[in-house]
């Protein structure tokens, strides 16, 4: 079970937003994916589960080609990825019971009373054992994230993407869904891709770190081989040092407005 891009081009109109971008996450493996907002972070999860497909290049899961998979084979693929948005993406109307099983009913695999047991079940991985009668609104922004992991979840997905899992929480906060996210690698066996700005989570919660810039990964690793990088690019991003970064791109655009040398024997 891996997620794998190869050689990835996509642009919108005359945007170029992955320029060759080629990655893999491997079996079990959580990989956490960082860089500058319109860097393609979430451009790359939408290839992952055939929302957009790209210009160029393969994106595969379980061997399997996404962009060629019929309609069928596409949403029996689906099924097998839980996906756990920004903002928890809870219907308001809904009480967090039915929230959850909402796609487990959809699904028609479970009889009524299975689905029960699933959401309890899935509600308590997330610590919020007892929650199932009350509405989103009755949540705190913590709360309403791990209900969106329990829903996620629920699936007993093989895959799990996150996007930006901890963004507007509390340092405290943070940390509990940092946990509740290996705590699901390791009692579900999940590969996860997880993308986030917040370089201490990313820390705690990653195998292996890539970053993006310009459409392309320019360097991946553990957390602390991406902790101690001298890449001034990546180390401006991870510091917060947008001074790294500017003299990294001046010196990348004076390497590209210099002219090409000559070859041996070639006249200047």
């Amino acid at each position: 079970m891996s997620i794998e891009l190869v050689d990835v081009h996509k642009a919108f109109g005359s945007k170029k937003v992955l320029r060759g971008l080629s990655i893999e996450v491997g079996r079990g493996e959580t990989l956490s994916l960082i860089g500058f907002s319109g860097a393609g972070k979430s451009t790359i999860l939408k290839h992952v589960v055939g929302l957009i497909r790209p210009d160029r290049g393969s994106v595969c899961v379980d061997d399997m080609e996404v962009p060629k998979l019929s309609r069928a084979d596409l949403y029996e693929l689906r099924r097998n990825i839980g996906y756990v948005f920004q903002f928890a993406a809870l219907f308001d109307s809904m009480t967090i019971a039915d929230n959850i099983a909402m796609g487990l009913r959809k699904q028609g695999r479970l009889t009524e009373a299975q689905i029960r047991e699933r959401v309890s079940d899935s509600l308590e991985r997330v610590d919020l054992a007892g929650y199932e009668p009350r509405y989103p609104a009755e949540l705190s922004g913590g709360q309403k994230k791990r209900a969106g992991l329990a829903r996620a979840v629920a699936f007993r997905p093989r895959y799990l993407l996150y996007d930006e899992p901890t963004s507007g929480l509390d340092p405290v906060t943070t940390t509990t869904i940092d946990r509740l996210i290996r705590k699901m690698q390791s009692d579900l066996g999940t590969t996860s891709l997880v993308i986030t700005h917040d370089m201490e989570s990313a820390y705690r919660i990653s195998d292996r770190i890539a970053m993006l810039y310009e459409g392309r990964v320019v360097e991946e690793g553990t957390p602390d081989q991406i902790r101690n990088t001298t890449n001034p690019i990546v180390r401006g991003f991870i510091e917060g040092r947008p001074e790294l970064v500017e003299q990294a791109e001046a010196g990348m655009e004076a390497a590209q407005a210099r002219p090409a040398a000559p070859r041996t024997g070639e006249r200047e």
